[in-house]
Order: structure tokens, then sequence, then C-alpha cells
């Protein structure tokens, strides 16, 4: 009897409260929780800095949101891990946090078939004019978006101006590539040292040269076919081969531009200039101190005098997840952080990227004094405006992973260390990935 009247009294407990008064219902659409305490978001990264800004965005969200507070739940995974335990999550329909970091190149796995992101378009279509659209494109759909990025990513060089005043080379007379191998020629027979380093287990070296040039096809069509035995991939190959050969390159240590090696190259004079995106600033400032006040920053020398200089590079789309039941206020909280004026001149202050909003790209606040300005000087953003309208866009859709792993993992290697034909080497591979 004791233990049928227990039964009965929770049963009527759930009954009475369970499903919630239309009041608390009301709660919940605003974006509030019941009972008014904050409501939590989980979030996933694969970037400790990511966090940590995500944090700072969700403590002005706060302030600027008395009636939408919001307890963010982050957390940094190891990178493949995250995407691995975040695409199990989606596809069991179960675990998956609201919001997520999807790295460029991991992106396309999660827009397979019918995506388990939501479309973005209603808090990215009022910003639309505001932001460089090819850094949006590469997290669309279908005409839907379901990314939105930290940066911009333009790739630019990065000249250590103490070696080319040795060798008597000015900067701003290198227009091409051409009179950039002429001024990579001066440099080694007056300094010794070479002018470039490339890279033979990443793409950072070689993705710029092929999307900076004219039209919309790169290591794909605009189409999504495999376009890597075209000319546009084919020359830039060749064309580090041959620098490689005369020693005016010399292969990045460690096979990309992101190891210990590498930054102890650098850091020593070991190499006259690199080109990288531009968020590569925050590796010189943290792992080459010794070049503070020597490197200076201009647009990509062009294939040809009035082509594009620079191409938008890598990326972090950030997401909302299908399952969150807090969709709406998830939508809006990411757009504060990545959308809004405050939120990209935070982007820079913060992280060192050149935000997506051009229109902050003058603002006052990004001339303001800090480590990078220190670093590089006060006119970052000089360059940035001047190649505004020459920041190419990249194609990303399912092959993508295929055809970088490619790259990273045999064509690099085959090409630029063991020197074999290019053409064969090219063909080869597409033979595969096709």
């Amino acid at each position: 009897m004791l233990s049928l009247l227990l039964a009965l009294t929770v049963i009527l407990s759930a009954c009475s409260g369970g499903s919630g008064s239309p009041a608390e219902e009301t709660d919940k659409a605003a974006g509030g929780a019941a009972n008014g305490s904050p409501t939590k978001l989980q979030f996933w990264t694969f970037n400790e800095l990511h966090q940590t800004f995500y944090e700072e965005m969700a403590k002005r969200w706060n302030e600027a949101n008395p009636d939408r507070q919001i307890e963010l739940v982050a957390n940094t995974f190891p990178y493949d891990d995250m995407h691995n335990k975040l695409l199990v999550a989606l596809q069991s329909g179960t675990g998956a946090p609201d919001i997520a970091d999807i790295e460029l190149n991991k992106f396309p796995n999660f827009l397979k078939g019918e995506p388990q992101l939501l479309p973005l378009n209603d808090v990215i279509d009022p910003e639309i004019n505001n932001v460089v659209k090819s850094r949006l494109d590469i997290y669309a759909k279908d005409g839907q978006y379901y990314g939105i990025d930290f940066h911009v990513g333009a790739a630019i060089i990065y000249y250590n101006k103490e070696i080319l005043d040795k060798a008597g080379v000015n900067a701003d007379d290198i227009k091409t590539w051409a009179d950039y191998e002429a001024a990579g020629k001066q440099v080694l027979d007056a300094t010794g040292v070479p002018m470039t380093t490339l890279e033979t287990a990443d793409l950072w070296s070689l993705w710029p040269q092929v999307s900076q040039a004219p039209g919309n096809d790169d290591f794909q069509t605009a189409d999504g076919q495999v376009n890597i035995t075209s000319p546009i991939v084919a020359e830039p190959i060749k064309w580090q081969q041959n620098l490689l050969k005369q020693g005016i390159a010399i292969p990045a240590p460690g096979g990309n531009h992101h190891t210990e090696e590498y930054y102890g190259l650098m850091n020593s004079g070991g190499a006259a200039s690199v080109w990288m995106p531009m968020w590569y600033m925050g590796r010189f400032v943290d792992y080459m101190p010794d070049l503070k006040g020597k490197i200076i920053i201009k647009p990509m020398p062009a294939w040809e005098e009035g082509q594009p200089r620079s191409a938008g590079m890598g990326g972090t789309g950030t997401a909302v997840m299908k399952t969150s039941k807090n969709a709406d206020l998830a939508k809006a909280f990411l757009a504060f952080a990545k959308l809004s004026k405050e939120g990209n001149i935070e982007i820079w202050k913060q992280l060192g990227f050149d935000p997506i909003r051009s229109d902050v790209w003058t603002d006052p606040a990004l001339s303001e004094p800090n480590k990078f300005t220190e670093y590089f000087g006060p006119d970052i953003f000089d360059v940035l405006t001047e190649v505004k309208d020459e920041i190419e866009g990249v194609n990303i859709n399912e092959k993508t992973p295929a055809i970088s792993d490619a790259f990273r993992t045999s064509i690099l290697v085959r090409t630029l260390l063991d020197n074999e034909d290019a053409d064969k080497v090219l063909n080869e591979a597409a033979g595969q990935l096709k």
C-alpha cells in the first residue's frame, strides 16, 4: 500500500509539472531557461584559443542580453578526435553539442547527404553585404550557409626586410612571380640565404598560388570536377621545382611551416620570405620573436601584372547542430560572436585574424597598439584593404578531403622532394581520385 501511494504521488507530480506551463514554454521560446537561470549551450572546438574567444564573447553576450542569459559549456578536443566524435554524434542523433567548430578540410564531411547542421541564412543575410562572401560560400550547399568563419585568411607574403636590404632588393618592386624569382636569385647571390621555403607535407605554399589564378577553378573546377592535371595546378608545381633546383627555395624543415625546426630556421634569418595566410602572423609573434621589427607584409606577387594577388586560405566554420534544443539562441549567439562588428574587432584583438567583416578593416580599433602592430607595424590592414577585391575563393566540396590528403601524403613529396615529373605524378593521382 505504501509503495502504491508513493507511485501515485510521483505520477501526479509528473503530470502537474513535467510538460511545462505556458509561461515556461514562452520563456524557452524567448531563449531563456524556465526558472530564470542561464540557458546552457554546449560548444566543442579543437583549438584552445577559439574556446577562450567564445568564453569571452559569452560574457559580452550576457552583459548585452540580460533577458537571454547563456552558460557556455565549452570543451576543446584533439583535432581528429573532435571531428570524429561530432560526426558520430550527428549520425546517431545523440550526444552532439549545440555549437561546434569544424575545420575547412573536414567541413564537407558534414554536408554529405542531408546536412545535420542548421542553415544560418536567417542570421547571415542581414550582414551579407558587410562580409567577404567567398568566406561564406565555402560552407554552403544548395544555397544554404551552414558555417561562419573567423577570418578571411587572405594569403600575403612576409619579407625579412633586413635580408632584402642587404641584397639591395625593394619588396615594392616585386609585382609578379617572375619578379620574385629574379629577386630571389639576387638575394641568394648577395647573401647566400634562400629567398623562401616550400612546404612538402602541407598545402600552404601551393594552394594560394593555384587559387590566385584568375577564374573559378583550382584543385577542382567550379562544378566540382577533379582539376589537378590542369596547368593551373601543374605550372605552380613546376615553378616551385625550378626554385628548388636553383637554390632560391629550400624545402621547409619538418615538411611544413608549423614545425619547431621551421620556426628555428626562420627566427635565425634562414630565409628571406614566406607566403602564408594572414592568420600566420600569430606564428611569427609567438615562435619567432627575434624577427620583431624585421618582417614586412606585402600582397602576394601575381602570375601576371594586373591579376589577383591573394586568395582566401584555411578556415574554421562554426556551425549549429540540428539536434540543438536551443537552436535560435545558439544561432543568435554565434552571429553575435562572429558576424557583429564587436565580435569581428575582438577576433582581431584576441586572435590576430583578419576578420570577415571588411567594414571593420578601417575601424580605428584595428589600429590600436597590440602585439601584432608592435611586431609588424601599424599598417597591417592597409595591405588587406589594398587586395580586398583580389581575394580569390576556393572550391570546397565532398572531394576536398581526399584531394588534400593526396597532396599532403604523395604529390608534394614526389614532385618537390623526389623531383619526379609533375605531369606524370598529377595524372596518376587524378586517376586514383577519380
